[in-house]
């Protein structure tokens, strides 16, 4: 552009004209200059039509013409240069190009030709303004002035002046409007005045020199008897708060602040009294709320903004607030008498103290409150403190139906013009209760208290006030239903109280300086203590009270800190028969709501609603170890139970509504409300399943299969168990799925055919409702991330006894032809489909097949980890040879005499099972080959095979130890046995020797030394009365008696394996097989003997033990073969406590055992054992605890399937002999302390895996590397010290029903 001609210049006006045209309002608008600037600075952030103004397109192409060639030759050296360095990123070239362009030459050449331009048009524009501005001054000249007698209308506003009128307010004029402002001014010249000043733009007002002498003149005004002037007044403060920066609403809030305590603190204005009320009718209470609402609106905006100003402007409006709210009359000896505060007054406006919740809320803005609160305005806090505690002395004075009137504003809004002195008492109490409860919330603000009242002895301190509080939600009148209407505010004192007191709740710091202490407890406690005792202060008490206090105990409940209050109290040493502690308390008032054994609650419609909040604090408790412990004794299970079949009777009565009737709508509630109670009572059950003793006393119930199939519904719907789970419902289905009767819930209930079907549909379908706009990605890892979940969640499903129940005695279908539409339904199903693929017809019906296969194959590598599972699955469907055989025919013969095996994902992960299935040993015992391929030459260097045996590179050498009979230390040992010491005493002393030595020297205790050990320490006990729990059996058969008898299939294939193991160990000899199998048959023989009678529904318990005796194995093993030594070990053992959870199948089907747990098929390893595994876990390792409650998975399942297989392939056999010894010499408690030990050492490994999410895989695959049971004989001795006394009393008490 360099000839710039006029028609340019013309044209450019034009374009400047139509631009400022369109953006007049929002420049108008700014309060000053500098906001008109930036408006026009950010025009295209905020004016969607910026790029379609003239003006605009005329830089852009002004712009293109000048550089347009020059960019893109940039552009195009920026690309070729990036491309060199490969580096990344469109952003990375604009800026190269942007910075260049910059700097370059053109374009401070155009920027100054442009400059040059805008120059000359803009004082051409200027010019024509001047020129405009004098013809409108000769116009009015010539026009009379036309005079009005309206001084302000409603309709006017700041957006009526124009564009040119920020240049006609001046000096001189706003000196003027100060003059005429003057109260001694005539009516008319004050009102034209306030006119002129309304309809400036307030930006020039603010910025004009005489600003601070305008605002005292209005303050002064504001006094004026006149209401119209004194709402004019008031109109131009709300204008001014809203269009004008803090620095000037600051002034006009502080002198608005200030006249309003001049006015209060003046004699001469009638204020009302508290024996007058509030009329808000009387003109002169109008005006004074309008100016108290003005106050009260823009202290609930200006934390919005104040943040971005000098603290000292927030002090100031801070200071200038408590200094108002501050103010006291000289008190009456009357109450009625007193004269209304201001704080009343806010109390009207802002029932709920939103400003103070608002100026609490950010650190900034609550520092200043809580100091000025601290050093000069504690007198509001010590006000709204004794307002409390006169509302308390008035509710405990009054009767209920008197302080009904007292509470208007409870649960609805109703239109009211006189508010009486009582009525302002109750908004000033409101108030005040939110202010605390703010306040409480935060660190210094708790440091405000103790607090001194007058009239009152000692101070009120933090607790003091909660206990005032917890003693108001009981007394203090409330709704008369709880559920108030969602458009409406409730005003009811306890569901106020309720909402401050959960909010402390939510927060960890708060909740223990205020809630968990025993003094709060108890008064939260004392009114459910009376309903229990039935004494006559119950009286007081409401549901809805009841309800809320509820929500607060379920609250503290759900956090650690506040259920070891409630279990324990502060002083965990004091007697309960004395002192029953907060649990106990609940459990019987929860236990007396379930059986309707309270009479004031008879008939109440409200009574399963108050169950219901109550069992929701019992679950809280009782879905941990701890709290279920001591809880046991109320039988809340049965109670439940019963609860729920009356219920179930009841609903089924419900008559079925009729088309037409009257009745429809209330019997269609009816039935709803039935339906909610049932599933209440069925989840309150369900949540007994979060522990292995919940699920035992939840499968006594009956109820199972109805939890579960209610359990399943809540998961399809997406639901969580109740609002303090935190992690949904897989430890739950974990716990399940570890006994057969909870695996055969899961199947009826549906919740496998839906996992299962969600598999196959990621699996092989994908889903039908997702557009396919590109084809689906190849998966890279074995599993794909789509299905991860469902592996997991099968994994945790898929435990020792669930796979029995599922799928012992099922053929699989092996057909001829599979439709490609036919979707599994079962676990022999997934068998079938995805792991023995032995047909064509199975692999073509697979989409992806590799993929899906691999799945399968990974599946099966996990659940084999449980030895009983891979007997099982090895005994019916062969599975080792179905994948020697998918390996035999993955070979490429190359020539006649060469044979490679292909090596694919495939081969790989066959060749791995086939390597774990048959070779047995702990993480030195045997090599396993990876599932990965190498890098290099040779990506995968393990040798494939096709037939047994196993190539030499998976089998470590072995060395035996020597024997270690003749070691000094442990001869010290043997002669314990051959003393004739007091019992306690030989048996204690062998304790010491046996601690020291396995501290000291633990690889001597192995060999045919621990044997002996063994034996003669066995027979000690087994002569002792006092040390044998069993009863002495009498067994005389002979081997020719148990010869013709046969073992299951399962059994037979465990004693290969067994021998197999022993001579690898060079533990055992020829003939070996021949000697287990006969001394198995006369265990089975001999535990048959002790068998309860009966017809049991579970697969498991309709014959012999199901799975291999592993103990047995072990011992065989550990007395090198001999097989008489076996058997009369085991005779004598099975006297013992230790055997029941040493030696599995010595408790199955047992009469020894209650009846109603023999039919549950759960073993007391299970619900003792893992139970307290769970529960020390939970004090113990926090950490560990927490990520299997985050992984969805049950520590009792992983280490049951341990102790099941008596930690074969877990551990070396040495640590296996130690195992064994541990417990026989030190207790059967000690099988608890070795899992603990385990887990703490897997400890990093276990938080690792979480992340990863693949912690079930990580403990059922591997061994437990490094872990030896005498690096942590200390740690355990110390649990021993603290948790003996328990876990060994619920051991001796197996064999009672409470358990």
């Amino acid at each position: 552009m360099a000839h710039f001609s006029p028609d340019d210049e013309v044209m450019l006006q034009e374009m400047l004209r139509q631009l400022f045209q369109s953006v007049k309002e929002k420049i108008t608008g700014a309060p000053s200059l500098e906001c008109a600037e930036e408006i026009l600075l950010h025009l295209e952030e905020t004016d969607e039509n910026f790029h379609n103004y003239e003006f605009v397109k005329y830089l852009r192409q002004y712009i293109c013409n000048t550089l347009g060639s020059m960019i893109e030759e940039e552009m195009e050296k920026s690309t070729s240069e990036q491309n060199r360095s490969e580096e990344t990123g469109y952003d990375t070239v604009v800026q190269n190009v942007t910075k260049r362009t910059q700097e370059s030459k053109e374009y401070k050449e155009m920027m100054h030709s442009l400059k040059n331009i805008m120059t000359v048009v803009v004082e051409s524009l200027m010019n024509r303004f001047e020129e405009d501005e004098l013809r409108v001054q000769e116009k009015q000249k010539k026009t009379p002035k036309e005079k009005s007698n309206s001084y302000c209308t409603d309709n006017s506003s700041d957006s009526d002046s124009s564009f040119n009128q920020s240049y006609k307010f001046c000096q001189g004029k706003l000196q003027l409007i100060l003059d005429q402002l003057d109260p001694g001014q005539p009516k008319e010249v004050r009102y034209e005045a306030l006119q002129t000043l309304c309809s400036a733009p307030p930006s020039d007002v603010l910025n004009c020199e005489n600003w601070t002498t305008l605002c005292e003149k209005l303050t002064v005004s504001l006094t004026d008897p006149d209401p119209v002037f004194s709402d004019r007044i008031l109109k131009f403060y709300a204008q001014t708060f809203t269009l004008s920066p803090l620095h000037m609403t600051k002034e006009i809030y502080t002198s608005l602040a200030k006249h309003l305590e001049l006015y209060f603190l003046s004699r001469e204005n009638h204020i009302p009294t508290l024996l007058t009320g509030i009329d808000i009718t009387n003109p002169n209470v109008t005006r004074l709320l309008k100016k108290v609402r003005l106050l009260n609106e823009y202290q609930k905006e200006v934390p919005s903004f104040w943040i971005r100003h000098p603290e000292k402007y927030m002090e100031e409006i801070v200071e200038s607030t408590l200094s108002l709210l501050s103010v006291k009359h000289n008190q009456s000896h009357l109450v009625s008498q007193k004269i209304l505060d201001p704080i009343y007054f806010l109390a009207l406006v802002d029932a709920k103290a939103v400003w103070f919740k608002k100026w609490m809320h950010a650190y900034y803005s609550r520092t200043i409150l809580l100091r000025l609160l601290e050093k000069k305005y504690k007198s509001l806090i010590t006000a709204a403190v004794q307002q409390c505690v006169h509302y308390f002395e008035l509710c405990e004075n009054m009767r209920a139906n008197e302080m009904l009137r007292h509470s208007k504003h409870c649960g609805e809004k109703q239109k009211n013009f006189y508010y009486t002195g009582p009525e302002l008492q109750y908004l000033y109490f409101i108030h005040s209760l939110c202010l605390l409860g703010r306040l409480l919330i935060y660190t210094h603000g708790r440091k405000l208290f103790p607090i001194k009242l007058k009239n009152r002895k000692g101070s009120i301190s933090l607790i003091d006030l909660l206990v005032l509080f917890a003693q108001l939600i009981y007394y203090s009148p409330s709704c008369p239903k709880m559920a108030s209407s969602a458009h409406s505010e409730n005003y009811s004192p306890a569901s106020m109280i309720s909402e401050i007191l959960r909010i402390l709740c939510d927060q960890k710091e708060c909740a223990v300086e205020c809630l968990y202490n025993n003094t709060l407890l108890e008064a939260l406690l004392q009114p459910i203590e009376n309903l229990v005792k039935g004494t006559e202060a119950a009286s007081n008490c409401s549901e809805t009270a009841l309800i809320h206090i509820a929500d607060i105990l379920t609250r503290i409940a759900s956090v650690e800190e506040g259920l070891i209050l409630l279990l324990y109290g502060e002083n965990m040493n004091s007697s309960e028969e004395e002192n029953p502690t907060g649990a106990h308390i609940i459990a019987q008032f929860s236990k007396k709501l379930l059986e309707e054994d309270i009479p004031m609650f008879s008939g109440s419609e409200m009574l399963p609603m108050v169950t219901g909040a109550f069992m929701l604090v019992c679950r809280q408790i009782y879905g941990t170890c701890e709290g279920l412990q001591m809880l046991i004794p109320y039988s809340l299970h049965e109670s439940i139970a019963k609860a729920w079949k009356k219920a179930s009777l009841l609903s089924e009565r419900i008559p079925t509504p009729v088309e037409g009737s009257d009745s429809v709508s209330s019997i269609s509630q009816q039935s709803q409300n039935s339906m909610a109670w049932e599933e209440n009572l069925l989840d309150d059950l369900l949540n007994f399943a979060a522990t292995p003793k919940g699920l035992l006393l939840l499968q006594r119930t009956g109820a199972i299969n109805e939890c579960v199939t209610l359990m399943f519904n809540q998961y399809a719907k997406k639901l969580q168990i109740n609002r303090h789970e935190k992690f949904g419902y897989g430890v739950v289905v974990t716990q399940v799925a570890a006994t057969a009767a909870g695996a055969i819930a899961l199947q009826t209930s549906g919740f496998i055919n839906a996992l299962i079907t969600e598999l196959w549909t990621n699996l092989e379908c994908g889903r039908d409702d997702v557009r396919v706009t590109q084809p689906r990605s190849t998966p890279v890892d074995p599993i794909d991330r789509s299905c991860q979940k469902s592996f997991l969640a099968l994994v945790a499903v898929l435990s020792s006894p669930a796979v029995y129940e599922l799928v012992s005695n099922q053929e699989l279908p092996n057909k001829a032809e599979y439709s490609l539409r036919e979707v599994p339904t079962s676990i022999t199903d997934i068998i079938d489909r995805l792991i023995i693929l032995n047909s064509e017809a199975k692999i073509h019906s697979l989409f992806n097949y590799e993929q899906s296969h691999i799945f399968g194959l990974r599946l099966l590598n996990v659940i084999c980890c449980s030895l009983d599972t891979l007997l099982l699955l090895e005994a019916q469907y062969q599975v080792s040879e179905m994948l020697l055989t998918a390996q035999e025919e993955n070979i490429l013969e190359t020539s006649e005499n060469c044979r490679d095996f292909i090596i694919d994902g495939l081969s790989v992960e066959r060749n791995h099972i086939l390597v774990r299935i048959h070779l047995i040993g702990g993480p030195l015992e045997r090599i396993l080959p990876p599932r990965t391929l190498e890098q290099g030459y040779d990506p995968y260097p393990w040798p494939i095979f096709s037939s047994y045996p196993l190539p030499n590179c998976y089998l470590p050498e072995v060395t035996r130890h020597p024997d270690s009979k003749q070691d000094n230390d442990l001869c010290k040992l043997l002669p314990c046995f051959d003393s004739s010491d007091k019992q306690m005493d030989w048996i204690e002393n062998c304790r010491r020797q046996y601690s020291k030595i396995m501290k000291t020297k633990p690889d001597i205790i192995s060999g045919t030394a621990l044997a002996e050990l063994l034996e003669k320490y066995v027979f000690h006990l087994s002569e002792t009365s006092s040390e044998c729990y069993f009863p002495s059996v009498e067994y005389s058969a002979s081997d020719a008696n148990v010869k013709n008898e046969s073992l299951s299939s399962v059994q037979q294939l465990g004693i290969k394996m067994t021998v197999r193991y022993g001579k690898f160990l060079h533990l055992l000899k020829d003939g070996a097989e021949n000697h287990l199998s006969l001394v198995l048959k006369h265990c089975e023989r001999f535990l048959k003997l002790q068998h309860a009678p009966g017809n049991f529904s579970l697969i498991c318990l309709q014959a012999s033990y199901p799975g291999h005796d592993w103990f047995v194995s072990s011992l065989f093993m550990l007395m090198l073969g001999d097989k008489e030594r076996t058997l009369q070990f085991l005779q004598r053992f099975a006297r013992l406590l230790v055997s029941a959870f040493l030696w599995l199948p010595r408790l199955h089907i047992s009469r020894h055992l209650p009846i109603d747990t023999t039919e549950s098929g759960i073993h007391p390893i299970y619900f003792c054992s893992t139970h307290y595994v769970e529960m020390l876990l939970k004090a113990e390792l926090p950490l560990v605890f927490s990520a299997f409650h985050m992984s969805g998975f049950a520590p009792s399942q992983i280490c049951l399937q341990w102790i099941t297989q008596c930690f074969w392939n877990y551990l070396d056999w040495s640590e296996i002999c130690h195992y064994i010894a541990t417990c026989v010499f030190l207790g059967p408690d000690y099988q608890v302390y070795i899992c603990i030990a385990i887990f703490k050492h897997l400890q990093q490994e276990i938080l690792q895996h979480t992340q990863a999410q693949d912690l079930q895989v990580f403990l059922k695959e591997e061994a437990l590397r490094g872990f030896r049971l005498s690096d942590y004989f200390e740690y355990m001795g110390s649990l021993e010290q603290n948790y003996r006394p328990v876990l060994l009393r619920d051991m001796w008490n197996i064999k009672v029903h409470s358990t």
